[in-house]
């Protein structure tokens, strides 16, 4: 195990190798795989902790607690490198169990005072209409992520205002239709508004 480690903290970019070296972990039956990245959350090493995300994200499906912990624990992470892993274990855990199943638990992260529990779901799901169930309920989407045009987060209102022009390529009636609504005059809001719009 401790050559995998020290072998990924050599690595200062990308997620294959983290992919990769998680997918080594889940192979060994022998493990106790989520005691194992619990305890890689521990970590001072980000790459670690990315591991740790990834990990709990594979587990998450059958296991509520790997899921809870993404929602608490990885959520406050500081590092910024953990937030983009737990994005992408928020979508592995959506696609496995069907993202329309998945409807209670994504507006549940939605509603969370952290403002990392909600952007792992804005940013995960993009581009939102290229997954099933969004893509044949665009306006749903759009909706769900438009609900967040004026958080506190600068950080997470970046994700909402990228993740709907991304959608506005394919819909971009639906998109204005919604954004045509807010109020410009509140800056958090016009600064989402100038990203939705790509302009």
């Amino acid at each position: 195990m401790k050559p995998l480690i020290d072998d990924i903290k050599k690595k200062k970019h990308g997620f294959k190798h983290i992919v990769e070296t998680g997918d080594k972990i889940l192979a060994e039956q022998s493990q106790n795989h989520f005691e194992l990245a619990t305890s890689f959350l521990m970590d001072d090493a980000y790459q670690v902790r990315m591991l740790a995300t990834y990990l709990l994200g594979q587990l998450s499906t059958d296991n509520s607690k790997a899921l809870k912990l993404l929602e608490t624990k990885v959520a406050d992470d500081k590092d910024w490198r953990v937030q983009e892993m737990l994005a992408k274990a928020f979508d592995h855990y959506c696609k496995t169990i069907g993202y329309e199943e998945s409807l209670p638990t994504i507006k549940k992260w939605l509603t969370d005072r952290n403002p990392n529990v909600k952007r792992a779901v804005i940013e995960g799901l993009r581009i939102w209409t290229s997954r099933p169930y969004f893509k044949d309920n665009p306006t749903t989407a759009i909706q769900l992520i438009s609900e967040h045009k004026s958080d506190e987060s600068e950080y997470l209102r970046k994700s909402v205002g990228n993740a709907l022009r991304d959608i506005a390529k394919k819909y971009p009636d639906k998109v204005l239709n919604e954004i045509s609504t807010w109020d410009l005059t509140d800056k958090k809001t016009a600064f989402t508004y100038k990203l939705a719009r790509g302009k």
